[in-house]
């Protein structure tokens, strides 16, 4: 089944789990080097703060084996038909810059937030773009939630998803959780695709 998957969303899939297995043998000095730090963030002993190639590479990180799967899942939900419509390089575009604009809104909201800087790490700003572009070319598909299953169109499952993925990154009810990049990768997703059909902002001609 697993060569059955188109094959960025096969090779996304296996870079992530390869990731998370070097994350176990290597320990947190290869974590927190590759993990998304503040701007603002010091130096601690043995481990950089910032820099630049965090905000691709943190999302291929994750905190544990059920972070990894349900990441994963997401992306063999709402990958593979992504591909097979666009094409690998238009489809591997998108993830990166939802990746991009994930990292960056967590960045500017963790500019704002006056906490202890903390790292960012996993692939739901991807995922989140993946779901968001999923809503918007195939809004009847039905997607059933794992916890309640839950069927509903995509369009739905989207529009709710982001309303309480902003009422929680909000109110800051589910600490630990980057809600904030969940909504900057679905923002870089849609900014991508209107690009794509000669829409604002894309500069008309």
């Amino acid at each position: 089944m697993f060569y059955s998957i188109p094959p960025v969303t096969r090779t996304l899939i296996g870079v992530n789990v390869a990731m998370f297995v070097a994350e176990l043998l290597f320990g947190d000095v290869f974590t927190l080097n590759l993990a998304l730090w503040p701007i603002q963030s010091t130096a601690l002993i043995g481990v950089g703060g910032f820099q630049p190639w965090q905000v691709l590479t943190y999302s291929f990180l994750h905190a544990g084996v059920w972070h990894l799967f349900f990441n994963m899942f997401g992306l063999y939900m709402f990958g593979g038909d992504l591909e097979r419509l666009w094409g690998p390089k238009r489809y591997l575009n998108l993830y990166i810059a939802s990746v991009i604009s994930a990292a960056l809104a967590q960045l500017a909201v963790s500019s704002l937030a006056s906490v202890e800087p903390y790292p960012t790490i996993g692939a739901s700003g991807g995922v989140f773009g993946l779901l968001l572009a999923f809503a918007m070319y195939f809004p009847s598909r039905t997607v059933v939630l794992l916890f309640p299953p839950i069927p509903m169109p995509a369009w739905l499952f989207v529009t709710l998803y982001g309303i309480v993925e902003l009422y929680l990154g909000v109110t800051g009810t589910q600490a630990g959780v980057a809600h904030f990049a969940h909504l900057g990768g679905m923002l870089g997703a849609w900014l991508l695709i209107q690009y794509w059909r000669g829409r604002p902002p894309r500069r008309l001609r």
